[in-house]
């Protein structure tokens, strides 16, 4: 406390950042709690969206199992040589109180079994299955990619947000009031301190009129 100046003028600026320190960590935490409720949201989804995904990856696994052993693994990896498809997308941005996340605009991976790269007359079934199994995978993959930014950032910004609230709450709030108490106090110390001054001063001052009044009426007297 002894770098506090124990001042009037320091004294309103220090309630005036009290104040403003107040206000900051009720924002803070309206925002922490409704990052809160954002990822709750999302957290429901991303579990869907996961979910779907792993359902898609089994399935997939399924068709090129079965494809591998029916039709052989020659054929099936003749069919994955040929299809050099790449996903199409773009990514954009969105704000969720105030952080950014990515959203994904894509084409559907998903094709009619005419618009793949392959033959169909020269392969089964069966491996066409396979190819649009994956193919509905990559696109999941890509949903999972998406949603699990989202809850990364979301996490990260929730974090942030409790650390400041938590040092504005625990730490700069009550040392600043305690620096406002400390300096309240010393402006109080000063007060007594120039009211027993100012009676210490009137007190003389009386004595010496009083000592004046003595002498003029002594003088006065022997005059008389």
């Amino acid at each position: 406390m002894a770098e506090i100046k124990p001042t009037r003028m320091e004294l309103i600026k220090l309630k005036r950042r009290i104040k403003m320190a107040t206000r900051g960590h009720a924002l803070l935490k309206m925002k922490r709690d409704g990052l809160i409720m954002e990822f709750r949201e999302i957290l429901e989804e991303a579990k869907e969206v996961i979910g779907g995904m792993v359902e898609k990856y089994s399935k997939a696994n399924e068709k090129i199992t079965l494809a591998k052993a029916v039709d052989g693994v020659l054929a099936v990896k003749s069919v994955a040589i040929s299809c050099q498809c790449e996903p199409t997308f773009t990514i954009k941005k969105k704000n969720i109180m105030g952080v950014v996340v990515p959203v994904v605009k894509r084409e559907k991976i998903r094709r009619k079994v005419t618009e793949r790269e392959y033959g169909v007359i020269a392969t089964t079934a069966r491996i066409d299955e396979a190819v649009a199994a994956y193919e509905e995978l990559v696109d999941a993959i890509l949903e999972v990619a998406e949603i699990e930014t989202t809850v990364k950032r979301l996490i990260e910004e929730i974090e942030r947000t409790k650390r400041r609230v938590n040092a504005l709450e625990y730490r700069v709030i009550p040392s600043m009031k305690e620096a406002a108490k400390y300096i309240t106090f010393k402006l109080e110390e000063q007060d007594r301190e120039n009211i027993i001054r100012l009676k210490k001063i009137k007190s003389k001052m009386a004595q010496k009129e009083e000592v004046a009044k003595a002498a003029e009426k002594e003088k006065a007297e022997t005059a008389a």
